[in-house]
């Protein structure tokens, strides 16, 4: 056994968040796009619905390349704080349990080693870190969402007719010209985030940073049908075989599968509430869900379903494939750092 990789301990709170940030970056640059395209279908409306390579070539021919990464950098803060802030609280929630058993174990005059989490505590864990988070990062994906989906507010009929321009407003309060042409040679100015951020607090004040926010902390679900369902197979491989890099993307991917499957239409409902603007009528959670199945059908919950199953399955895999590498890192530099502040 004298081939075998140092033990690394896995109650630190702090480098399994630094971890799950690193792994959220680089996941959800690879995928961006795919987001940016979902985003787009889910805050459209019925009538501009377009296939998958359509909405990449009008997105390209209006805005270029870029247009595909519209948000990105509001995105990646976003999810660097928020997989931070998950991991922190789940990775506390699961040293928590085991300690309390370790404890009920001495008490009882046995011996408590290392143990894996039940699927219920795998849930309890989900739960309160996943509600921390909505809570802390919910003003972030507003931001991130207002921005991805910046909608043309012209008449989509009027768009069709041969050479005749029209205007597209952002999100971010300017209007802009959007020639029907492709051919156009100047493409729509993109707001910046801190831009965006400031209208959106000019215009409709603070409260519009938790718009969505009900759906959000019901959307919990879909962290913990993951986590508990990537924990469990987890557990069932590790029996078997070593977790490698290449594993843990095949059970990241399959456990992001099953819950984004679940959570879709609320997740389409909180897209939408995240770009209602002030003047809107507010909407409840069910309310939503009925006006989209009265006006589009089923159907209607499920807009952009393709890319975001796409992009979800991806970000997960990759996240869970990086995460365990990113933790190595990120227990021993924080080891060396201490090491070092000692010496000093």
């Amino acid at each position: 056994m004298s081939h075998s990789k140092p033990v690394l301990p896995q109650n630190d709170n702090v480098a399994h968040a630094l971890a799950g940030a690193g792994g959220g970056v680089l996941s959800m640059a690879l995928t961006y796009p795919l987001i940016t395209l979902s985003t787009r279908a889910q805050v459209e409306s019925k009538r501009a619905e377009t296939a998958f390579l359509a909405a990449v070539r009008h997105i390209i021919a209006r805005e270029g390349v870029a247009g595909l990464y519209s948000g990105l950098s509001s995105a990646l803060f976003g999810i660097s704080v928020t997989n931070f802030v998950y991991y922190y609280w789940y990775e506390w929630t699961r040293a928590f349990f085991e300690k309390a058993a370790a404890a009920a174990a001495a008490k009882s005059g046995g011996r408590a080693g290392p143990r894996k989490l039940t699927t219920v505590e795998s849930m309890i864990a989900g739960a309160i870190a996943g509600s921390a988070t909505v809570i802390l990062t919910n003003p972030i994906w507003v931001v991130n969402t207002r921005m991805t989906a910046r909608k043309n507010t012209s008449n989509t009929d009027e768009e069709k007719k041969e050479g005749e321009s029209t205007t597209t407003t952002t999100e971010g309060g300017e209007t802009l010209p959007a020639p029907a042409t492709a051919a156009a040679e100047k493409k729509p100015t993109k707001p910046s985030t801190i831009g965006t951020l400031l209208t959106l607090l000019r215009t409709e004040g603070p409260g519009a940073l938790f718009a969505g926010v009900v759906p959000a902390l019901v959307l919990v679900i879909n962290p913990i049908l993951q986590y508990t369902l990537f924990e469990q197979l987890k557990n069932v491989v590790e029996k078997r075989r070593r977790i490698t890099p290449g594993v843990a993307f095949v059970l990241g991917a399959i456990g992001k599968l099953f819950a984004t499957s679940v959570t879709y239409p609320y997740i389409t409902v909180k897209s939408q509430m995240h770009v209602a603007k002030a003047g809107d009528r507010k909407e409840g959670v069910f309310e939503a869900i009925n006006r989209v199945v009265k006006e589009e059908g089923y159907a209607g919950l499920y807009k952009g379903i393709g890319p975001k199953v796409t992009q979800s399955v991806l970000t997960a895999a990759f996240l869970f494939a990086f995460k365990d590498v990113l933790y190595e890192y990120s227990v021993r530099l924080r080891a060396s750092v201490a090491k070092k502040g000692i010496a000093a």
